[in-house]
């Protein structure tokens, strides 16, 4: 497996990736026919701001960045260290990704591993993540590496 550790993000970066985050989970929402396109920005910015009331301050929050043994940054990860469910002993893994131009080189599994790891060392016993049906390669990233699937939901458009 390729060597990747996980850092803290820095302030400049967690500007950038939250916005990112923002406007990748809104379109995401408008995809999967959750959300209308003219309220799905301020939607993605209100969750957002409601799960990170102190950015990168926010208690039981890690944002992390993930680095090659160089220093390169090759993708982020967002972990919730108490479940949004109430979990006990179960952390939640709100968002990971591999920049653009790092991607099909075995980082997603590396940061995955790194996170997993992280998660580990905070004292989470389990991870937990939401991923959209439609993400295939997420998913067999997901399957590939043990997760397994504890619910599903599902939708048909009445037409």
């Amino acid at each position: 497996m390729v060597e990747l550790s996980v850092r803290p993000m820095t302030q400049a970066e967690y500007d950038e990736w939250i916005e990112r985050l923002a406007r990748s989970f809104a379109e995401s929402q408008v995809a999967a026919g959750n959300w209308a396109t003219d309220d799905a920005i301020t939607l993605a910015r209100q969750g957002n701001a409601v799960l990170l009331p102190n950015g990168l301050a926010t208690e039981g929050m890690l944002l992390l960045k993930g680095v090659l043994p160089d220093g390169t940054a090759v993708g982020v990860a967002w972990i919730g260290l108490n479940h949004p469910r109430g979990n006990p002993g179960c952390a939640f893994l709100y968002d990971i990704e591999v920049d653009e131009e790092h991607r099909g080189a075995g980082y997603g599994r590396a940061l995955l591993a790194a996170v997993e790891e992280a998660a580990r060392s905070h004292g989470s016993k389990a991870l937990e993540l939401n991923v959209f049906g439609g993400n295939a390669p997420a998913i067999h990233l997901y399957e590939t590496s043990g997760y397994a699937l504890v619910t599903q939901q599902m939708r048909k458009e009445l037409r």
